[in-house]
This record gives structure tokens, C-alpha cells and sequence, in this order.
């Protein structure tokens, strides 16, 4: 099934022309470069691609595109400008994998700008796959990262705000809800090389206002991100809990292994889950996104309204809507 499109939504992002596309489940499509999560994704695979045709290195183009939403202020969903925990601390969570099993992640990481530079470092420089908290932050600056206050006056003001109330509970689709109170999560990333192979990296700061210490989905291998070479690779947004209920990307990869292209794979994680917890996540968004090594790409969620950025080999970007359980597509 061909992809379907709308109206054009047409911005320059380092050339590339980006467009919107209506939802789509299992198409029959040319190969892709990378996928991101979200409509921010965009510029994010705009650096990819551009350090991409520079290095030909896969984590050098995700660790440069994972940067860009890291470092702009006005992103709540990630480093920079991310909204705190309910006690006003910034802590981050990244993670780095490649299709050889080499793999770098930090969790609860506090002060430093790019998480997913910092589990890069891990990655290489240790023998271990995840430093948290204060031993995090002290890896960092011993591998000569600086500090950075990651509080800005607006995430500071929402919080404040927050605190009047004090009420936790996630919101669908926060992250395309851009500037607002309700805008926190995560952006991954995905891409596959002209010769089938695989990464991926996923940062984030967490759920806004979290309770201190918090660690969901992000920064775990096969929860928040999974690569497998042969096979492909998938990454996950929305309420981080119920992705790890089920480990969600490993079993995205899984069901890829088996035979599902990455659309039915998606879908089929997603359907676990509603089938798992039932009322529990109603008004939850669970998403997933994969790519396997033809460069094919698919994505389903639970609530309608999730949407991710693809780059052709060419450096072309379109943002995509995913078709969701409860779309009116979905129940099938």
C-alpha cells in the first residue's frame, strides 16, 4: 500500500524538504536513511544526515542529530529546557547501540548537555553499559565534559506553577504540544546504513515532574531502544512505564525476527500492551518505531496523534502520522 499524502507542510531543514503524510501502516515503500520520533525529528535527521555524509559513521550522525533536541531550549521533551522532577532537578537519561552489541546508556544524569554524548563515552571508554546519578555526572566531567544549568527560566516557571496543584499525570502527545507544560518525553532515533547496517540512540529528560530518581523506558536496552544486526531496530516513546512493562523494544525486534515487517511489529507491541493493562493505560500514548535492514520503516501507537521524521538516502525528510489501536483505523 502506497503512502497516502496531504497538503504538503513544506520547511527547509539543511535542504531537505519535509512533508506530512497521512498514517500508515504497512507500505511498500523506497529505502530510508533514519527515522526519528516526532515532528522535532526533523532537524534531528537533518544533522544526522548532514554528519553522515561527512563521517559514513552511524553513531557519529545519531550522536550529532540526538544533539540538536538536546541543546534547543524551547524542546521541553529533552536536555536543555527539559522540565524537572517535582523537587526542580533536571536529570537526564540517554542511550547509544549499535548491531554488534556494543552499547552505552546514563540515567538520572544531572548538569551536563549531552546525555547522549556522555553514553557514547560509556560505551567506549568502560567496561559497563549504564552509569546513573552521581557516578554518571562524575564519569562525565572526568571525561571533560562541562557543566551546564539545564533549568531555564521557563522550565523553572512551569514547575513553579506545577507545584500549585502538584497533580502527575501524563498526557498524550505531549511532545507535539511544543512550549507547553504538558510537552516532556523523549526523541530516538533509528538508521540504517547502505549496507544493512544498524543503530539507534534515544535522550530524553522523563515524564515532567517526575518523582525524583524516576527512571523509565529511555536508557534501557530493549525497553526504550533495541539494535539487532541481521534484523533491525526500534525505539519507543510515550508513558515509559508500560514500555518496560513488556520490554517493549526487544519484543518489537523479535516479532521483526520472526517475520513481521516493522509496522505489524510496532502494532503488535502496541496491542500487548492495551491487552495487558486495559483501563489502566486509556488515556496513555505508547508508541513504537522501527527499522529494519532494506531501510523499511514502520510505526503504531496507542492514541492517534503520534508522528515521526524519515530521511531518504538523499537527504529528504517527511514527517509521517502513524496509525494507532484507537484511531479510527485502528481495531482491525
Amino acid at each position: 500500500m502506497k503512502t497516502s499524502r496531504r497538503g504538503a507542510l513544506a520547511i527547509g531543514l539543511g535542504g531537505a524538504a519535509v512533508a506530512v503524510a497521512q498514517p500508515v501502516l504497512a507500505q511498500s515503500q523506497p529505502r530510508s536513511f533514519m527515522v526519528s520520533t516526532w515532528d522535532f525529528g526533523a532537524a534531528a535527521n537533518a544533522a544526522a544526515y548532514s554528519r553522515w555524509k561527512a563521517t559514513a559513521n552511524l553513531l557519529d550522525a545519531l550522536e550529532a542529530g540526538a544533539q540538536v533536541t538536546e541543546a534547543d531550549a524551547s524542546n521541553h521533551s529533552v536536555g536543555l529546557g527539559g522540565y524537572p522532577d517535582r523537587d526542580g532537578h533536571v536529570r537526564l537519561d540517554a542511550i547509544i547501540m549499535d548491531d554488534r552489541g556494543n552499547v552505552g546508556a546514563v540515567a538520572a544524569l544531572e548538569d551536563i548537555l549531552h546525555p547522549i554524548s556522555v553514553a557514547r563515552r560509556v560505551m567506549e571508554k568502560t567496561p559497563h553499559t549504564m552509569l546513573v546519578g552521581a557516578g554518571a555526572r562524575q564519569f562525565a566531567l572526568s571525561q571533560g565534559f562541562e557543566t551546564t544549568r539545564l533549568l531555564t527560566p521557563e522550565a523553572e516557571a512551569a514547575w513553579r506553577k506545577w507545584l500549585e496543584t502538584a497533580e502527575y499525570k501524563p498526557v498524550a502527545n505531549s511532545e507535539n504540544q511544543r512550549g507547553s507544560a504538558l510537552d516532556h518525553d523523549t526523541i530516538g532515533l533509528l538508521a540504517c546504513g547502505p549496507d544493512g547496517a544498524l543503530a539507534g540512540a534515544c535522550t530524553t529528560s522523563g515524564m515532567a515532574f517526575k518523582l525524583r530518581g524516576r527512571v523509565g523506558d529511555s536508557p534501557q536496552a530493549g525497553c526504550g531502544l533495541f539494535v539487532e544486526r541481521g534484523v533491525g531496530a526500534a525505539t519507543a516513546t510515550g508513558v515509559g512505564e508500560e514500555i518496560t512493562r513488556i520490554a517493549g523494544t526487544a519484543r518489537v525486534v523479535a516479532s521483526m525476527r520472526a517475520g513481521m515487517r516493522p509496522a505489524a511489529a510496532c502494532r503488535e507491541a502496541v496491542r500487548h500492551i492495551a491487552q495487558l493493562r486495559g483501563d489502566a493505560v486509556k488515556d496513555a500514548q505508547v508508541a513504537f518505531l522501527a527499522i529494519d535492514t532494506r531501510g523499511e520503516v514502520g510505526g503504531y501507537a496507542l492514541q492517534p496523534g503520534f508522528t515521526f521524521a524519515v530521511t531518504d538516502p538523499e537527504g529528504r525528510t517527511e514527517v509521517r502520522a502513524a496509525e494507532s489501536l484507537k484511531g479510527p483505523r485502528g481495531a482491525k
